[in-house]
C-alpha cells in the first residue's frame, strides 16, 4: 500500500492494531503487548467455540482493552509519587498474595521524595488501599468503555473493556463482579494479557504456571483449561513470537466488517487518540485539539488545499501521541527536568513517528508530526535536521504547538498572555521558527481582545462557532 492510500483502503484491524502500540506505551508494556494478547485471546475464544460475531467482539475487546490507560496516569503519580509506567508494568506481574502487594507498595512509592512525603503517601495507601485501587480501575475502565462507544463499537465491546479487571472469584475491581456475571470477553482478555506478560518477561513455563496459579481466583477455570489445550499446539507459540505477528493477528479478524473505515471515521479516530494523549496530564487538557485548530487556520491562510489540510489536521491531533510513553513524573514535574528526564522527554517525538509510520494512510504525515521539535538551525530533536529537511507541514505544527504550550498552564509556570507568547515565538524566527508561518499565526489569531473568546484555553476546548472553519 502506498503512502497515498485512502482511508477506504485501510482495514479497521490494521488501523487499531497500529494504534494499540500507543496504548502499550502508557501501560509500560513491551511493544506489541495488545497484539500478542489478541493472538492469545482469539485462540482461546476459538477453542471454547465462540461464534464469528462473538469472536469479532472479542477481537476488538482485546486490541482496545487499554483504551482508558492514560486517564489514571496522573493520579497514580499523585498518590504513589512514582513513575506511572513502571508502576503499571510491575503491578500486572504481581501475584495475589498480601506479601507481594506490600513489597510492591514499598518498592514503588515515593522513592525520589523526602522521608516525610514518602511516609505520608505510604500511610494514605495502607489506610485507603481498597478504595484507591477501586478508584484507579474504575476511572481507567469506565473511560476505556466510553472511548469504545465513541469509536462506534457495540455495547458488548464497551462492556468487555469495562469489566477487564474483575476476577472470577469476585475479588477484582471496581465492581467486585464474579463468575458468569463478568462478560466472557473480559475473562478471556484478562487471562490473555497476563499470559503475554509472564511469557514476555519469562517463558512458556512461567505463563503456564501463572495461569494455573490463578485458576479459580482471577481466572475462569474453563478458560485456563482451554489455554492449556491451545498451548500444546506448536503453531500457537510459533505465531506468538513471529516477526509478522501483526499481520497474523490482522488475519484473525472475522470477516464481518460492521464498521466502515472512511475519511470521516479516520478523522474521528485521530481526534479520539489525540484526547487520549492529552488526558495523561492535567496540564495538556485540550492541547492536541487546539494545536489542530491553529494548524488548520495557518494552513488555510497559506493556501493549502482541503486534502492537504485534512492530512495536516490529523498530524496535528496526533503529534504528541508519543507522550503516552513518558512518565507523569516527568510530564507533571513542577521544576526543571534533569538530564535523564529531558532525554526521556525528547524520546516522545520519535515514538510519535514510529507509531504513525505503522499506519499506511498516515505514513506521509508521520514524519511531519514526529519532527515538530526540530529547528531550522539544526538544534532540535529527535534527528537534529536543519531547515533544508523540515517540511512546511512540520513548520506549521511546530508553531501551533509552541504557541499553545506558551498560552496554557504548565507544571512550572502559569499561562502566558498572548502578546508575550507572540514575542517569544518571534524571537525564534529564522533560527527555530519559519517566518512565513509566524506571520500566518499572527494573522489568524485575530485581535488579541477577542482571542480568548474564540479559543477557550481555560477549558481545553475550541469555541463551537470556530469549529466550522476546520471543515471549510
Amino acid at each position: 500500500m502506498t503512502v497515498e492510500a485512502t482511508a477506504k483502503s485501510l482495514s479497521l484491524a490494521e488501523l487499531l492494531g497500529a494504534f494499540s502500540y500507543a496504548l502499550d506505551l502508557t501501560e509500560g508494556q513491551t511493544p506489541g503487548h495488545s497484539i500478542r494478547a489478541c493472538w492469545i485471546g482469539m485462540h482461546i475464544g476459538a477453542e471454547v467455540g465462540l461464534s464469528d460475531q462473538e469472536l469479532w467482539e472479542l477481537y476488538y475487546t482485546l486490541l482496545l482493552k487499554d483504551l482508558g490507560c492514560s486517564s489514571n496516569a496522573s493520579r497514580i503519580n499523585e498518590l504513589y509519587l512514582t513513575d506511572d509506567l513502571a508502576f503499571k508494568r510491575n503491578f500486572k506481574k504481581l501475584d495475589s498474595g498480601v506479601t507481594s502487594a506490600l513489597n510492591f507498595v514499598f518498592a514503588h512509592t515515593g522513592l525520589k521524595v523526602d522521608l516525610a512525603k514518602r511516609f505520608h503517601a505510604l500511610s494514605n495507601i495502607f489506610v485507603n488501599s481498597k478504595s484507591i485501587i477501586r478508584e484507579l480501575t474504575e476511572v481507567r475502565n469506565n473511560h476505556g468503555a466510553d472511548i469504545a462507544r465513541q469509536l462506534r463499537f457495540p455495547a458488548s465491546v464497551s462492556k468487555g473493556i469495562q469489566f477487564l479487571d474483575e476476577h472470577w472469584d469476585g475479588s477484582g475491581h471496581p465492581l467486585g463482579a464474579g463468575g458468569d456475571d463478568i462478560p466472557l470477553s473480559s475473562r478471556i482478555a484478562l487471562l490473555a494479557q497476563i499470559i503475554d506478560i509472564f511469557y514476555t518477561n519469562g517463558d512458556r513455563v512461567s505463563a503456564h504456571q501463572e495461569a494455573l496459579n490463578r485458576s479459580g481466583t482471577w481466572f475462569d477455570p474453563r478458560l485456563v483449561s482451554a489455554f492449556m489445550r491451545v498451548a500444546k499446539k506448536v503453531d500457537f507459540w510459533r505465531g506468538l513470537c513471529s516477526s509478522d505477528v501483526d499481520q497474523k493477528v490482522q488475519g484473525l479478524e472475522p470477516d464481518l466488517n460492521p464498521i466502515c473505515v472512511d475519511e470521516e471515521y479516520l478523522d474521528t479516530i485521530a481526534a479520539i487518540f489525540g484526547r487520549i494523549v492529552d488526558q495523561k496530564s492535567p496540564y495538556t487538557n485540550g492541547h492536541s485539539e487546539r494545536v489542530c485548530h491553529y494548524t488548520d487556520l495557518i494552513a488555510k491562510y497559506l493556501g493549502m488545499d482541503s486534502a492537504q489540510r485534512r492530512r495536516l489536521r490529523r498530524g496535528a491531533l496526533l503529534h504528541d501521541v508519543g507522550k503516552l510513553g513518558v512518565s507523569n513524573q516527568i510530564l507533571d514535574k513542577p521544576g526543571k527536568l534533569d538530564e535523564d528526564e529531558w532525554r526521556l522527554m525528547r524520546e516522545h517525538a520519535l515514538h510519535t513517528q514510529t507509531i504513525l509510520s505503522r499506519i499506511s494512510v498516515l505514513d506521509k504525515i508521520a514524519g511531519a508530526a514526529g519532527a515538530h521539535h526540530e529547528r531550522l538551525d539544526g538544534k532540535g530533536y529527535p534527528h537534529g535536521v536543519d531547515g533544508t529537511e523540515i517540511s512546511l507541514e512540520t513548520r506549521i505544527i511546530t508553531v501551533a504547538a509552541f504557541f499553545d504550550a506558551l498560552i496554557a498552564d504548565r507544571p512550572h509556570r502559569k499561562a502566558m498572555p498572548v502578546a508575550k507568547a507572540l514575542d517569544i515565538i518571534e524571537s525564534e524566527v529564522g533560527s527555530g521558527i519559519d517566518a512565513r508561518v509566524f506571520v500566518a499565526l499572527q494573522a489568524v489569531i485575530g485581535p488579541l481582545e477577542t482571542f480568548h473568546e474564540r479559543f477557550d484555553v481555560g477549558t481545553g476546548h475550541v469555541a463551537q462557532r470556530d469549529q466550522a472553519l476546520q471543515a471549510s
